[in-house]
């Protein structure tokens, strides 16, 4: 299953958002999200007294790096790690390119059930 991006025009002015929402973009339970908080530091959400979790669109963005390395491509944690801390522009690049591309092919599946 793919993980949704964040709705364009209404969520672009949020700064936050819930553990709740990020579970729901990346279609997997928060315990994963909070796991991957403790396993990967780049992952720094903000919290209030209580200790509730906002994550800013930085994290909203790592998350999905990290989805797409561990979940999409078979990465390791300890391999994903490493790709992160190694080459992050890189990483940032081919998540936008794997992106772009699963929109095309959306756009062509859409395109081929009109025919």
């Amino acid at each position: 299953m793919e993980p949704e991006k964040a709705k364009n025009t209404q969520n672009e002015q949020r700064l936050y958002y819930s553990i709740g929402e990020m579970a729901s973009m990346l279609s997997v339970n928060t315990s994963l999200i909070r796991f991957w908080e403790k396993e990967f530091d780049i992952i720094k959400p903000k919290r209030n007294k209580k200790g509730t979790r906002f994550f800013t669109k930085r994290d909203v963005e790592n998350l999905h790096l990290i989805y797409n390395l561990v979940k999409e491509r078979g990465y390791t944690l300890k391999g994903a790690k490493e790709k992160l801390k190694n080459n992050p522009e890189k990483i940032h690049e081919d998540a936008e390119i794997i992106n772009t591309l699963k929109k095309v092919r959306k756009f062509l599946l859409e395109v081929k059930k009109e025919l």
